[in-house]
């Protein structure tokens, strides 16, 4: 069963001191960033290193598109969701860029991208912008659950973030606070519906270091409010809650990593991340080691469920959506 921290490591291959934190019960995922991949080949090496020493550990990446995306030498630069959205079968467009990143990420032994991104874009925030389907809400639904089918198609489970919207809020969360100070009713009206009408269909959640004055003083990620009176008890979800990177800035308020971790699985969160600090990460994993907090079980959904198939670009499939997206004018 996996722990409940997610942690990165600093380069290409595992050190002496990544196994050993790897091999800690607690531990149950890891993320890897650009530093992290020199090519497709060099990073299915590494996911095969790393389970060698923990087979359950849950691999991930942020494989958006646009300019979140980290596997890039030897991988499909896939264009900004906002992007896809221009177009007159952008539905279509979207179920393409879904299956493909996901095959593609599946295919080196990764099991998940924390995608897509259901905030909407008010023309607000720097951080979301281009990374947004839409700033409408219907219409960014629409694509995301496209989006969402062609990642189950291709065998990977799918993380909406960030809940219960980042959009409107200016700052971004990675360098400071972001405060909303809309009301409940107007977040539900307008960037939660995403959520609500999708759901039944996403995988996993990963909630916003926001802070909705409205609602809760405590950032999204560590609101009992938002994640179990709203997103499981209003909204009826019950898959896994990740909470964003608890060293970036918009998570601060709460204190030091450790305490961090605790107040993201006491509201609700079933696996905190904790990245580019090994010391933080430390801290984070001291204090589940003295807190022995009982993994959710429901982590083992997220596991990829497709081939690691190293010959996909001979699949079909394959040529079909990269024909409609250079069609499209996406990807070259």
């Amino acid at each position: 069963m996996q722990g409940s921290l997610m942690m990165d490591i600093a380069g290409t291959w595992l050190t002496a001191e990544d196994r050993q934190m790897l091999r800690q019960p607690e531990v149950g995922g890891l993320i890897i960033f650009a530093r992290n991949i020199e090519s497709p080949r060099q990073v299915r090496e590494l996911c095969q290193s790393i389970r060698a020493v923990r087979p359950d550990l849950l691999l991930a990446v942020d494989q958006e598109g646009g300019r979140v995306q980290r596997l890039r030498q030897g991988f499909l630069r896939l264009p900004a969701m906002r992007a896809i959205a221009d177009n007159h079968n952008a539905e279509e467009l979207a179920e393409h860029c879904g299956w493909l990143m996901a095959t593609e990420v599946l295919a080196v032994g990764l099991d998940l991208s924390f995608a897509p991104v259901l905030d909407l874009d008010h023309q607000r925030s720097a951080v979301v912008g281009s990374r947004a389907f839409e700033g409408d809400a219907q219409r960014a639904t629409t694509l995301a659950a496209a989006f969402i089918r062609g990642m189950h198609q291709a065998g990977m489970a799918a993380t909406g973030k960030h809940f219960p919207g980042h959009g409107w809020a200016e700052a971004d969360s990675h360098v400071a606070i972001p405060v909303d100070e809309r009301s409940l009713d107007e977040i539900r009206a307008c960037d939660m519906q995403p959520f609500k009408r999708l759901a039944g269909e996403f995988d996993a959640v990963m909630p916003a270091h926001v802070i909705y004055l409205q609602v809760d003083e405590q950032p999204a990620g560590f609101s009992r409010r938002w994640l179990q009176d709203i997103l499981r008890g209003e909204l009826g979800f019950d898959g896994v809650i990740f909470s964003d990177d608890l060293s970036m800035a918009g998570a601060h308020v709460v204190g030091d990593a450790g305490k961090r971790i605790e107040a993201a699985l006491t509201a609700g969160c079933d696996m905190g991340l904790v990245c580019n600090d090994r010391g933080s990460a430390e801290l984070a994993l001291s204090a589940l080691q003295r807190l022995q907090v009982t993994p959710a079980e429901r982590l083992q959904r997220m596991r990829g469920r497709g081939h690691a198939c190293t010959d996909y670009r001979q699949v079909p499939r394959w040529s079909v959506a990269v024909a409609a997206l250079r069609a499209a004018q996406l990807i070259d």
